[in-house]
């Protein structure tokens, strides 16, 4: 059996999620992440990884489609003991989400039902069911939002959700601890990705208005996310438990 560790991540093919397979496997850990639809984007992300010297593998999963999670991690299972030679990962990070923009007076329900399968009830359950997979000693790392904290119109289910997450994980951290596990969230501020149909990457007004509103001046980058979910996998992070930890640059201080 290999002593390295293992990564699972939701949405790992693209944006944040690739950020943070790549982050992780510079620092050696091996990765098995999910994509939702893009086989191709996957299977590069894949070879990306093996290009490093670490060991990788992508399976589909719809993050919504809660019934499906039973099926999936005995897919996680074989995946583990066929690629990795292993019976557990350590680290789950939940990160695939998809965007909505949309006033409070204007938000159908079925949007809100859409935000909740996909951001609450996705990663509540989906965490439930892959338990006996996951290491004693291992992390839990939940990805939030800087809309959590601070309010733009447009995003109250959305947010709502991360919110929820927040109180979330740190139930996680305290219901889990006694098998050393700890549970984290990371909360990024707005990235240039292609997440939401790239509205901060491409709306140059949008752009220039979050870069005036963060200290250090500029919009993030998926790079300035992935190193901060690999620290808390790390050893060096061992500590660091139930906390919110937002990678903003410092936005609306």
């Amino acid at each position: 059996m290999s002593s390295t560790k293992i990564a699972l991540i939701t949405g790992g093919s693209r944006g944040l999620g690739r950020d943070m397979a790549l982050s992780l496997a510079r620092k050696g850990t091996d990765v098995l992440f999910t994509y939702h639809s893009k086989q191709d984007e996957a299977d590069a992300v894949v070879a990306e990884i093996q290009g490093l010297g670490r060991q990788a593998a992508a399976l589909q999963l719809d993050v919504a489609d809660s019934k499906s999670f039973d099926a999936f991690c005995e897919q996680v299972r074989a995946t583990l003991q066929a690629t990795f030679q292993a019976e557990q990962f350590h680290f789950l990070v939940n990160n695939a989400g998809v965007a909505l923009y949309a006033p409070f007076a204007d938000t159908a329900e079925e949007q809100f039902d859409e935000m909740v399968a996909v951001h609450l009830k996705g990663p509540f359950f989906l965490t439930q069911k892959a338990l006996p997979l996951l290491a004693d000693g291992g992390r839990i790392i939940n990805i939030s939002s800087g809309l959590a904290r601070f309010s733009l119109p447009g995003s109250s289910a959305y947010a709502s959700m991360k919110g929820a997450i927040e109180v979330l994980t740190r139930y996680q951290a305290k219901e889990l601890g006694a098998r050393g596990i700890a549970a984290n969230v990371v909360a990024p501020g707005a990235i240039a990705t292609d997440f939401g149909g790239g509205r901060v990457r491409d709306d140059e007004h949008l752009h220039q208005f979050v870069a005036s509103q963060t200290a250090l001046g500029r919009v993030g980058q998926p790079e300035d996310i992935g190193g901060v979910v690999a620290f808390l996998c790390s050893e060096e992070g061992r500590w660091v438990n139930a906390q919110r930890i937002e990678a903003s640059g410092g936005m609306f201080l």
